[in-house]
């Protein structure tokens, strides 16, 4: 029964994610909760094609965490014209994780980063 109001809720926020705002924060959040919970069509839609492969393999070697409750919290963000920053932190991990995201027609994606490349912050 739980696992079906979850997946019913999950569809919702899917269904829903249209009227979202497009926001890199909202973005990062999104892209986040869809890689713990295995989600590739969610995770595909808001990524680069080089991001979505980065996701998909590291989905692979990793379980899904057994909380439902992500928590996940912005701890620091930029924005540089078609760039964005998002500095993020998750109940599943215990080092703040950070997204690029980039801006491909109005619409913000995550992409991947590139070694050593310098972050905002």
């Amino acid at each position: 029964m739980k696992n079906i109001v979850l997946i019913a809720l999950m569809l919702l926020y899917i269904s829903c994610n249209e009227t979202l705002d497009n926001s890199p924060a909202s973005i990062a959040e999104l892209v986040a909760e869809s890689f713990y919970q295995g989600d590739e069509e969610t995770l595909k839609k808001h990524t680069t094609p080089e991001g979505f492969a980065n996701f998909s393999n590291l989905m692979k070697m990793f379980a899904k965490p057994k909380s439902s409750e992500m928590n996940f919290k912005i701890i620091e963000k930029s924005i540089e014209g078609d760039v964005a920053w998002v500095k993020y932190s998750t109940s599943y991990d215990k080092i703040p994780g950070v997204f690029k995201l980039v801006k491909v027609d109005g619409v913000w994606i995550v992409t991947v980063r590139e070694p050593k490349e310098k972050l905002p912050f």
